[in-house]
């Protein structure tokens, strides 16, 4: 693909004007300067050991609650289901309403501050672990490596120049990239959609006849399948680190939550320095070499095909392969393992030790973070806990704001949204507080089905005598309570109107 360049002519001034510098032709030469590098493909090399064992643990984790959670179930239902169409969301046991957007910003403040407190720690632990790029992209490698081979035979198999076992092999890794992609978009809408619903509808596309009026797929539930299944595709199988460095925004602010004493991961230049090639059982030293055998393999099991030697750059995700191939180098060559490491600046300027750099993890910024985290988490826990599977809203019937009736009363008339989050059907009672004589007319006893709502009309009657109740407006109260369950209540305040 063409990249963009930079035309630039090389001038000089006199006498307060530019002039082109001449090179004996009476032109300007014309300097071009690439913007960004040609495109290279990078092909990771396999790696094993303790990180990648870690890494690997956090894919089969992640994907285990993603693919299987919305298979489970919960009184009967979807465990794990956001009902857009009928505005609710189940988490197991727990019902939210649109009412209950609090909590989604307490979720969301709780995924930044955890952000903040990793990267302080230890840098970019969500990226090279949980991320769900990292984690396709590590999907996509392993097929890709299964189907194609390790890294030198993909990029034998890539040089120039078709062939049918080529074809072959490409056609297979394909499809079998677009069969998990189109799973992975299947699942996603599995969980807006009731999953076991969803299966049948696509099941019905392959088994419909003409005329055949059984489940059909929705248009959106096709969209919604297909782009993120087109996403998964391009992200892990084309885009690759391209997201990483240039697309994902973390990249360029993540320097903002970083300072010398975050675990960063980090090449040791006094050790391994000056770097070179040699035989395993040379005297390196006295060939005045460090402990770096200028192998590339931290470069070669790069996802992003950088070189750690060269220091920090954005473009590190902190997954940790390069140390897991450096210390099997290491160990091979039998040099203590370590010459990159996670470590700080720090202890690299000042040599420090293990107890040092852990006593310089618990810093004021650390325990901010933590401090903060832990009671938004403890809040955020207890008030769920104690939530009260009762809402109540009160609207006033805007069309006669207050009116006399029979007997002296004056009547206005209301309309309460009982919303019973609990997962079994309930009666609830209704009465009115705060002025004298205050009475409700209509169906004070309301039977509201399991995580349903209800609008009540009702109205709401007092008598007006003299000195008991002056002209103007007053503060009452709706009281809803479970019939069954006196702490299952809520109180709601409103206007009455006197004229």
């Amino acid at each position: 693909m063409a990249q963009p360049f930079l035309r630039a002519v090389d001038t000089t001034t006199t006498n307060g004007r530019k002039l082109p510098v001449g090179n004996g032709s009476g032109r300007a030469p014309i300097i071009e300067t690439e913007l960004y590098a040609a495109d290279r493909k990078i092909y990771p090399r396999a790696v094993s050991g303790w990180f990648a064992a870690w890494r690997w643990g956090l894919v089969w984790a992640t994907q285990l609650v993603f693919y299987g959670g919305a298979w489970l179930t919960w009184n009967e239902r979807q465990a794990i289901l956001f009902d857009i169409a009928h505005r609710k969301f189940y988490i197991f046991g727990l019902v939210f309403w649109p009412q209950d957007i609090i909590y989604l910003a307490v979720l969301l403040i709780i995924s930044a501050l955890s952000l903040f407190l990793f990267t302080a720690v230890a840098g970019r632990l969500w990226c090279g672990y949980a991320c769900p790029q990292t984690v396709y992209t590590e999907i996509f490698l392993w097929l890709e490596r299964l189907i194609e081979g390790e890294r030198l035979q993909r990029m034998k198999l890539d040089r120039p120049g078709w062939s049918g076992r080529k074809l072959g092999l490409k056609a297979a890794k394909h499809a079998t990239w677009i069969a998990l992609a189109l799973w992975t978009g299947f699942t996603f809408v599995g969980y807006f959609t009731p999953i076991r619903e969803l299966g049948t509808e696509v099941i019905g596309l392959f088994g419909r006849t003409a005329g055949d009026a059984g489940p059909s797929l929705g248009t959106w539930e096709t969209f919604w399948i297909l782009f993120y299944g087109f996403a998964t595709y391009g992200n892990a199988g084309w885009m690759r680190e391209q997201v990483c460095i240039y697309m994902c925004p973390y990249a360029r602010f993540q320097s903002a939550m970083f300072d010398k004493d975050t675990l960063i991961i980090t090449y040791d230049p006094e050790r391994g320095e000056p770097r070179g090639a040699r035989p395993k059982n040379v005297d390196y030293r006295a060939r005045g070499l460090g402990d770096c055998v200028d192998c590339n393999i931290c470069v070669q099991v790069c996802p992003t095909g950088i070189d750690i030697r060269e220091g920090l750059q954005y473009q590190c995700i902190g997954c940790a392969a390069c140390i897991d191939g450096c210390d099997q180098v290491m160990d091979r060559m039998g040099y203590p393992r370590g010459l990159i490491r996670y470590s700080t600046q720090n202890a690299l300027e000042q040599k420090l030790t293990h107890r040092e750099i852990l006593a310089r993890a618990l810093r004021p910024r650390v325990l901010a973070y933590t401090a903060v985290l832990w009671t938004i988490i403890i809040a955020a826990a207890a008030a769920l806990w104690l939530k009260v599977p009762l809402k109540v809203d009160v609207i006033r019937d805007r069309s006669v704001i207050s009116r006399e009736v029979a007997g002296g009363d004056v009547e206005n008339v209301y309309r309460l949204m009982i919303i019973n989050t609990a997962e079994r059907s309930r009666v609830f009672d209704i009465e009115a507080t705060g002025l004298p004589t205050i009475h409700v007319e209509g169906e004070t006893h309301v039977t509201v089905p399991s995580a349903d709502s209800r609008l009540v009309p009702l109205r709401v009657r007092v008598h007006v005598g003299p000195g008991v109740v002056a002209p103007g407006q007053h503060e009452i109260q709706f009281l809803v309570h479970a019939h069954d369950d006196p702490s299952v209540y809520r109180r709601e305040k409103s206007i009455f109107f006197v004229r």
